[in-house]
C-alpha cells in the first residue's frame, strides 16, 4: 500500500511540475503577444506592415529568449554582446518592412515594455504585501 501511494505521489509531482511548465509558457506567449502589440501601436504600422511585421518580431523574440536563457552563466558583458548581435541581425529584417528609423526604435520599445511589466509586477507584490524573489534571499 505504501508502495502504491509512493507511485501515486511521484505521478502527481512530475505532472504539476509540466503543469507549471505549461503555465509559464502560456505566461510567455501572453507577455509576446502583449509586447508585439504594443510596439506594433508605438510604432503606428499600417495593417499591411504589422501582418509582415508580427512573424519576423514572434521569431526574435523567441531567439531573444533563447539567447538570454542560454547565456545564464556567463559574463554579462557577452550576454549583451550576444543580444546586440541577435539586434543589429533583426534589425536588418525589420527595416526592410518599417524602414530604418522605426526599425531602430523596435528595441527602445520593447525595453520600455519591460520596464512597464516589471514596475506593475513590483507595485502586485507591495500590494500584496511580498517582496520580489532576487531581493527575499538578501533580506532572509
Amino acid at each position: 500500500m505504501k508502495r502504491l501511494l509512493l507511485i501515486v505521489c511521484l505521478f502527481l509531482w512530475t505532472g504539476a511540475g509540466l503543469f507549471a511548465q505549461q503555465d509559464e509558457n502560456e505566461g510567455n506567449e501572453k507577455i509576446r503577444d502583449k509586447m508585439n502589440e504594443y510596439i506594433q501601436r508605438r510604432l503606428n504600422l499600417t495593417p499591411a506592415e504589422a501582418e509582415k511585421f508580427s512573424p519576423v518580431f514572434l521569431r526574435y523574440f523567441r531567439e531573444w529568449r533563447q539567447t538570454l536563457q542560454e547565456s545564464r552563466g556567463e559574463p554579462l558583458l557577452t550576454r549583451q554582446q550576444r543580444i546586440v548581435d541577435l539586434r543589429l541581425r533583426y534589425r536588418d529584417e525589420f527595416k526592410t518592412i518599417i524602414g530604418e528609423k522605426r526599425s531602430a526604435e523596435v528595441f527602445d520599445h520593447q525595453e520600455r515594455f519591460i520596464q512597464e511589466v516589471r514596475r506593475l509586477r513590483q507595485e502586485r507584490l507591495q500590494d500584496q504585501g511580498l517582496r520580489p524573489r532576487r531581493f527575499r534571499a538578501l533580506i532572509e
